[in-house]
C-alpha cells in the first residue's frame, strides 16, 4: 500500500502505515453530517500522534466524497461504487489496514469530545479487552442508553408488553438504563455501534464483520463473537461522543430492516420453537403501538412476513 502522510493535531506527521488506530467512517448521503464529525476530531484525537482517517463511501449521490476530500484532518476516501450496507464498509476500510492497526468505528453523525480516541485507546491496550466504547451523550447533553443485554425471550417479551423504558428501568429489558454502570463503567454484553473501538487482537480473533445484515444488528454479531472469544467489551466513561442518530424511528424502510435482522440474528442463536416465540413478542409488542407510527406499522409488517426460512451464517 502506498504511504500516506497527513498532520495529526499539534503537528506530528503520521506515517499511514505506522498508524495505531484507524478511524474508520462509513457514509451513505451522508454529506449534513459528516463535516461536524471531521470537525470533532481535532479535539477527539488529542494525545493519539499515529492515527489515519478513512471514509468509506457508498455510492452517496451527495457530496460526501468531496466534503471528505477537502477536509483539512487529512482523510483516506474509498468509494465502494454500490450502496454496500454498514458491514460491506467497515471491512472495506480494514482490509487496507496492517494486522496491528487498532480500529474505531464511527457513524457520521458522531461528534467526538476531547481525548476520547485515547481513551479508548488506552482500554483497547489491555489483551483481555477486545472492544471499548464510550458514553454516548445526546444532542442536549444527557446520556444515551447506549448499552444493551443479549437478545433472549425476557428481554423481547418484556419490552412488547411493559415497553422498552419500564422493562429498562425493572432491568429485564434489552435496554440497559442501570445508572451506576454508566457512572462507573463496566463490561457489557454489546452496545449500540455508533462509536466502538476494536483491538487489533479483536480484529484478528474474529475476523470481518457480517456483511449479509447490511444495517442493523451487525454490530450485535461483531460483539457476540468477540465476547465468544473470551474477549471483554467494556464501557468507558472517561471517553465521551455525542450522537444525533434515531433516524429509523421516521424511516419505515430502516424500522422494517431492524426488525427483520433483529430476528434473523436471534434465529442464528436459538432454536426455531424460540425463534417463533421471538417473533411474536415483536408482533404482540408492535400490534399493541401500531397507531404511534408508521415506524410501528412498518416493524409489525416485518416481523409477520420477512425473515422466513432458514438461516444460516456466512463463511468467515
Amino acid at each position: 500500500m502506498d504511504a500516506l502522510l497527513k498532520t495529526a493535531p499539534g503537528g506530528a506527521t503520521v506515517h499511514h502505515a505506522d498508524a495505531r488506530i484507524a478511524l474508520v467512517i462509513v457514509t451513505y448521503n451522508s454529506g449534513e453530517v459528516l463535516p461536524g464529525l471531521l470537525d470533532s476530531l481535532e479535539a477527539g484525537l488529542e494525545g493519539v500522534d499515529r492515527y489515519e482517517v478513512i471514509v468509506v463511501d457508498n455510492a452517496s449521490r451527495d457530496d460526501s466524497v468531496a466534503l471528505a476530500r477537502a477536509h483539512p484532518i487529512g482523510v483516506t476516501v474509498i468509494e465502494t461504487g454500490r450502496n454496500a450496507g454498514y458491514a460491506a464498509g467497515i471491512n472495506a476500510a480494514v482490509a487496507t489496514l496492517t494486522p496491528d492497526t487498532d480500529v474505531l468505528v464511527l457513524n457520521p453523525d458522531v461528534r467526538l469530545q476531547p481525548g476520547c480516541v485515547h481513551l479508548l485507546s488506552r482500554r483497547l491496550a489491555d489483551a483481555s479487552i477486545g472492544i471499548a466504547v464510550p458514553k454516548v451523550l445526546n444532542e442536549d447533553g444527557t446520556v444515551a442508553h447506549s448499552l444493551r443485554r443479549e437478545p433472549s425471550l425476557l428481554t423481547i417479551w418484556s419490552d412488547a408488553l411493559l415497553g422498552t423504558k419500564m422493562a429498562a428501568k425493572l432491568g429485564i429489558g434489552e435496554i440497559v438504563s442501570s445508572p451506576d454502570l454508566y457512572s462507573t463503567g463496566g463490561v457489557v454484553d454489546w452496545a449500540t455501534g455508533a462509536a466502538l473501538a476494536i483491538s487489533a487482537k479483536a480484529r484478528k480473533t474474529v475476523g470481518s464483520w457480517d456483511e449479509s445484515f447490511f444495517l442493523y444488528s451487525e454490530e450485535v454479531d461483531y460483539m457476540e463473537r468477540v465476547r465468544s472469544a473470551g474477549l471483554g467489551v467494556v464501557y468507558e466513561t472517561r471517553a465521551r461522543a455525542v450522537h444525533f442518530g434515531g433516524e429509523y424511528h421516521e424511516n419505515t424502510y430502516l424500522s422494517g430492516l431492524m426488525t427483520s435482522n433483529r430476528i434473523r440474528y436471534f434465529r442464528r442463536h436459538h432454536n426455531i420453537v424460540s425463534t417463533l416465540l421471538f417473533r411474536l413478542a415483536i408482533i404482540v409488542g408492535e400490534t399493541m403501538r401500531v397507531t404511534l407510527g408508521a415506524g410501528h406499522r412498518a416493524a409489525l409488517h416485518a416481523a409477520l412476513f420477512s425473515a422466513a426460512g432458514p438461516q444460516t451464517a456466512p463463511a468467515r
